[in-house]
């Protein structure tokens, strides 16, 4: 049962060293856990097998199964996995019902991560079979605003969801925590015209984009989070909001293309961080540190100006 995890590099590749250099620091605090290194272009039989198309790609085996899979270079995401898998892996098996259990309250996070939840192979830009690419063409023939999951990626909740769901195959499409089913009964449901009154219609960009920009007094859009920056240009304009000591939200632009593209022609405003007050662009890091340095950046954050 313990976890084996396998990094698919390439040494011409920068982030694989980032990379590597977690990875031995992971491989200090999980002693029980193997961390293993295969230079992906050496062993092109395996790299198909698997379906490594870019490095550097993690793959996570326990019992000789493939169980998870972190594409690029994501050190808190990597960090999570080996956590959340050297747990379960040191539970003792006597304990399956908990760990049954640990599963199924995951399914149902994940079930219900998003109004229309779609289970699917690959994704809606890279649909790895015929009914999942199908399903996909009709949803957004529709107009239907959906999430989708990549059972490829985690094997775990690839067999654990059909137990959990009572259907066998996939795609599976969920709406509101509730499974509607596959690809034939979407087929019926559009054919019938209830399809467009089960599943929620996706918002328009402009209007989504509205709504993000209110949605708090003071938002930033950059790339990562408050906690990580992703950039130095965010990592330098978040240090600057946190000498001011008022409070702000943020929203990753790199977890969603539509916002990050459609953000730069709503605002007319090519780059990024970006910052709004109260609907409003105040605009990059290079004019939040000149108000900064002028001492016009708390009024207007406070809304006083």
């Amino acid at each position: 049962r313990s976890l084996l995890v396998v990094h698919f590099w390439a040494p011409w590749a920068p982030q694989c060293a980032q990379m590597n250099e977690v990875m031995a620091a992971l491989a200090k605090e999980h002693m029980q856990v193997t961390f293993v290194k295969l230079e992906a272009e050496a062993v092109p039989e395996v790299s198909e097998k698997y379906g490594i198309s870019s490095v550097p790609t993690f793959l996570f085996f326990k019992n000789s199964q493939k169980v998870d899979r972190l594409d690029g270079a994501h050190a808190p995401e990597l960090t999570k996995k080996v956590q959340r898998h050297a747990s379960s892996s040191s539970v003792s098996a006597g304990s399956n019902d908990g760990a049954k259990e640990d599963l199924n309250v995951r399914l149902k996070k994940l079930i219900n991560a998003a109004p229309c939840m779609l289970f699917m192979k690959g994704s809606p830009k890279e649909p790895r079979c015929g009914f999942s690419k199908q399903m996909v063409e009709i949803l957004n023939k529709h107009g239907i605003s959906f999430s989708s999951f990549d059972i490829f990626s985690d094997e775990e909740v690839r067999q654990g969801l059909k137990t959990y769901s009572n259907w066998p195959t996939y795609p599976q499409l969920y709406v509101a925590g509730e499974l509607i089913g596959g690809l034939d009964i979407v087929k019926e449901l559009e054919a019938s015209g209830e399809l467009d009154t089960v599943c929620p219609k996706a918002q328009k960009l402009e209007d989504r984009l509205k709504i993000l920009i209110n949605k708090a007094p003071v938002m930033l859009f950059m790339k990562g989070s408050k906690q990580t920056a992703k950039c130095g240009f965010s990592k330098q304009i978040i240090e600057i909001m946190n000498s001011t000591g008022v409070d702000y939200e943020t929203f990753d632009i790199l977890e969603d293309e539509e916002v990050r593209q459609g953000l730069k022609t709503y605002s007319d405003w090519p780059t990024y961080p970006q910052l709004y007050v109260k609907g409003e662009l105040v605009g990059g890091l290079d004019i939040v540190k000149e108000l900064n340095e002028t001492g016009e950046l708390l009024p207007i954050l406070k809304g006083e100006n």
